[in-house]
């Protein structure tokens, strides 16, 4: 819980809080697990949003929400508020376990991952054993490989087809950022139960060889992979394997039966009025919940084709969306230099000049850009995606932005293409992508 006394940097970064800028400005980061999130705590996000942050929220592309220029003396009411509806910020930054993601909201393995989402939401977040890691630590369940978000997780955890209990396939080792480095497959067909074990081994092993500020990929860089492996296996050899109970703890939505509902969210900037629209709408059509996806839109899981037909209707009738499918193209973005200090671009801005450029062939691809070099709205699992690099001097004499153009065209993570390219030089490119 946040004190009424000033913290320091590293114990508000625990509690999920970030400085903006140097006038006092914070920013507090909402843990969703799974991204599922119920009409009554979407109704309370968006009431602090509107009293406290400009009536304005951000949502990030592992399904969390955002409250941006923040005041300290704001912190302990909103963090109180969040509670009373059961969720948290603690965590969600600095060296912890992160709010626990799932991409794959529309697969049909949907209900069991966030199911686990949950239940490793529950047993990481605010456990002293897991908090004052060397960096952030990253955890994602996903229901397919597709996406390739796997790749990008310190553990991620895919589901692996066929009845019976769940099993999933562990990868281990993945991040972004200045040196970009894809997970490795670490175990295959692991059951459900002895998932929790194993990340605390991990967890063990990362904290007593890694130095800060490193992620666990810096333990594979340094040892291998298979070095890796015997750090961890020590771990796991030293404590008692205890597999904690799995309860009577479900989903919160069923595995999608018919096509998503999803509501487009250009830049994830939603507007606090919009966000209790939608409130509204999924506890009268939506049974309850709604979904923060990895592209930072909100969706609705319809029980059939009834359910989403009437879905649709309320939808349009309140002006939330104009068809009954997302605008292409699909663009994930960072807050850029809008909002945070180590923005290099303003990328709302770039992204609005990007979708008047992209020709026909591009408007089906996936698009992502990020302010920084930290990658946070994964450029390097989109089909093209734009790193702003570093700064150059302009003609007027101010700072110009020099961007990286990356394509992904296979499993792996995308490869640049072009780099050090100015606002125009990028446009011209984009154009004739397909």
């Amino acid at each position: 819980m946040f004190q009424s006394t000033v913290l320091d940097g590293q114990q508000l970064r625990l509690d999920g809080v970030y400085p903006m800028n140097s006038t006092g400005d914070l920013m507090l980061r909402v843990k969703i697990p799974a991204g599922v999130l119920s009409a009554e705590q979407a109704l309370v996000i968006a009431e602090l949003a509107e009293r406290f942050a400009g009536g304005c929220l951000h949502l990030t592309c592992r399904g969390s929400m955002e409250l941006h220029r923040l005041r300290h003396e704001q912190l302990a009411e909103v963090a109180r508020a969040l509670a009373r509806v059961g969720l948290t910020s603690r965590g969600a930054c600095g060296g912890a376990v992160r709010g626990v993601s799932c991409s794959t909201s529309a697969s049909p393995g949907f209900d069991r991952v966030q199911a686990l989402a949950r239940r490793l939401h529950r047993h990481f977040t605010g456990n002293p054993h897991f908090e004052g890691l060397p960096k952030k630590f990253k955890i994602a369940v996903e229901a397919d490989a597709g996406h390739g978000r796997q790749l990008i997780q310190d553990v991620g955890l895919v589901l692996r087809d066929g009845g019976g209990a769940p099993r999933y396939d562990i990868w281990l080792a993945g991040g972004l950022g200045r040196e970009p480095r894809p997970a490795f497959l670490y175990r295959s067909d692991v059951p459900e139960g002895e998932v929790i074990p194993l990340i605390e081994a991990v967890i063990r092993a990362y904290r007593a060889h890694a130095p800060a500020p490193r992620r666990l990929k810096y333990l594979a860089a340094v040892h291998g992979e298979e070095g890796l492996r015997q750090l961890i296996d020590r771990e796991c050899s030293g404590f008692p394997s205890v597999v904690p109970p799995l309860g009577i703890e479900g989903s919160l939505t069923p595995s999608p039966a018919v096509d998503l509902v999803e509501v487009a969210v250009f830049a994830g900037e939603l507007a606090a009025g919009e966000l209790r629209q939608l409130a509204q709408i999924a506890e009268e059509q939506g049974d309850g919940f709604l979904l923060v996806t990895a592209d930072q839109d909100i969706a609705f899981v319809p029980a059939d084709d009834s359910s989403r037909a009437h879905l649709q209707s309320a939808l349009r009738t309140a002006g939330l969306i104009a068809g009954d499918c997302m605008p292409a193209p699909v663009f994930r973005i960072c807050p850029g230099s809008h909002i945070c200090r180590m923005g290099l671009a303003p990328t709302r801005d770039v992204a609005r000049r990007i979708c008047a450029a992209i020709g026909p062939g591009g408007r089906n691809l996936s698009w992502a850009i990020s302010g920084c070099a930290n990658s946070c709205s994964q450029p390097q699992l989109a089909d093209v995606g734009i790193l702003t690099a570093r700064f150059t001097s302009s003609a007027e004499g101010g700072k110009e932005p020099l961007f990286t153009l990356l394509r992904r065209t296979g499993p792996g993570l995308g490869t640049t293409v072009a780099e050090g390219l100015s606002l125009e030089e990028l446009l011209e490119r984009i154009a004739v992508l397909s």
